[in-house]
């Protein structure tokens, strides 16, 4: 009976702690998530202020 008291209390903690870890990584996932949007919207912005400045991939030269 002790074993089982010592396994349940074990795996409560276990439990826990990964509570802990999950809220912390969802604060975190939400913090970026946040941060990815601005940057979309200020890029779109960029985009259409025509001022973005920066070629990707295949795209040509404002010169061409």
């Amino acid at each position: 009976m002790q074993h089982l008291e010592e396994q349940i209390a074990h795996l409560t903690r276990s439990v826990e702690e990964m509570s802990d870890v999950i809220t912390r990584q969802q604060q975190e996932i939400d913090v970026l998530t946040r941060r990815v949007a601005l940057l979309v919207q200020r890029e779109a912005s960029r985009e259409q202020e025509g001022t973005g400045g920066v070629i990707l991939g295949d795209e040509r030269p404002p010169h061409y």
